[in-house]
């Protein structure tokens, strides 16, 4: 009999809570509390939300999450730690996951808990599922088949193209990616298409 089909959970597809993220939106701000509504979507299609408190203010800050997974409701808190920046700019800030009490700067959703990806098995990176071949491809045709989404990147909104007069790090990367997605001969994309 042959061994059935086993399709891991991606953490590329989970709902996630990037620290980065909150402290873009003003949530890490020293000694504050504030709340607000996290939302998902795909392709335009919500895909969930919930609500978050943020204290910053407490002796030990936390993220209180506040929502309904599968008609059952869930509220917890997410501990917070910080440590200098190497760079004395502030603060880094860490999520302490609260099963494996490992520091992170991004929780994932599965199973109906926001914690760090250790704390689940059987799940992997989207990469991680790709075939060799698929790989190889990707390596050497990626960029062509990425360029709609490099040059999206480049004229998003609020992109910076430089930085104290000179060109960002991440517009280097994407220039560097664009140029080689146009070196590619047209023939070697036909050739792989077809094989």
């Amino acid at each position: 009999m042959p061994k059935p089909h086993t399709f891991p959970t991606l953490y590329n597809e989970a709902l996630q809570i990037h620290i980065s993220k909150l402290k873009g939106w003003g949530y890490l701000d020293p000694e504050q509390i504030k709340s607000g509504t996290l939302n998902w979507s795909r392709n335009g299609n919500p895909t969930g939300s919930i609500s978050i408190r943020v204290n910053t203010h407490s002796e030990q800050p936390y993220i209180e999450l506040d929502y309904k997974y599968r008609d059952e409701p869930r509220n917890y808190k997410v501990y917070l730690t910080s440590t200098p920046s190497n760079l004395n700019r502030g603060e880094i800030w860490y999520f302490i996951c609260p099963q494996t009490k490992k520091r992170c700067r991004k929780l994932y959703s599965i199973g109906g808990y926001f914690l760090h990806r250790e704390a689940f098995n059987g799940c992997m990176y989207e990469t991680q599922t790709q075939s060799k071949k698929y790989r190889q491809l990707d390596k050497t045709l990626g960029a062509y088949f990425k360029s709609d989404n490099l040059y999206y990147e480049l004229y998003k909104k609020n992109f910076k193209k430089s930085y104290a007069g000179k060109p960002t790090k991440k517009y280097l990367r994407i220039m560097e990616q664009i140029q080689k997605a146009e070196s590619i001969p047209y023939h070697e994309i036909e050739r792989a298409m077809l094989s």
